[in-house]
């Protein structure tokens, strides 16, 4: 049987439901915020390093910490439109 059979034998503890939900939400969230910061690295660093070197002009770091802003202000705003329209 695979492991997500539910099978009165062997030593693992059986999930809640709400538990199982709750496990699936953070693997979810984690997995979310891992592909947003992979594609924040992506876009910010290709609008606003030049020339890649060993340290950050100002002017690189001022471009790079307004485009992170810019990305998490967007994807609040989409997610309250997306959340709200739900409910």
């Amino acid at each position: 049987m695979d492991s997500y059979s539910n099978t009165s034998s062997g030593s693992s503890p059986q999930l809640s439901a709400q538990d199982l939900k709750n496990q699936l939400k953070s693997q979810l969230a984690l997995e979310y915020a891992q592909q947003f910061l992979e594609t924040v690295r992506g876009k910010c660093f290709e609008k606003c390093i030049t020339k890649p070197g060993s340290s950050l002009s100002g002017s690189e770091s001022s471009c790079i910490s307004r485009c992170v802003d810019r990305y998490i202000e967007a994807t609040g705003i989409i997610s309250k439109a997306l959340f709200s329209g739900s409910q």
